[in-house]
């Protein structure tokens, strides 16, 4: 834990922060990474459902047993 602290208090040295101004851009970096990948998955899952039948026969050894019931729940 000190040691992870000196690491960052040489870091926001080295970008002429604060240690509280790394923090929080490190905060809001990972929070605009996590927005992007709830959006990403969001938009594979619209793609996905759309293209359910044609995903199913172009990868069919990655088909659920039970068919495409199947595939809504899992």
């Amino acid at each position: 834990m000190l040691d992870e602290l000196a690491d960052l208090r040489a870091i926001a040295r080295e970008r002429g922060l604060s240690l509280k101004a790394l923090v929080r851009e490190a905060a809001a970096a990972d929070i605009e990474r996590h927005r992007a990948l709830k959006e990403g998955a969001a938009v594979f899952r619209t793609v996905f459902a759309r293209h359910a039948d044609e995903f199913a026969a172009a990868f069919p050894d990655d088909e659920l047993p039970g068919g495409p019931q199947t595939r809504a729940a899992a």
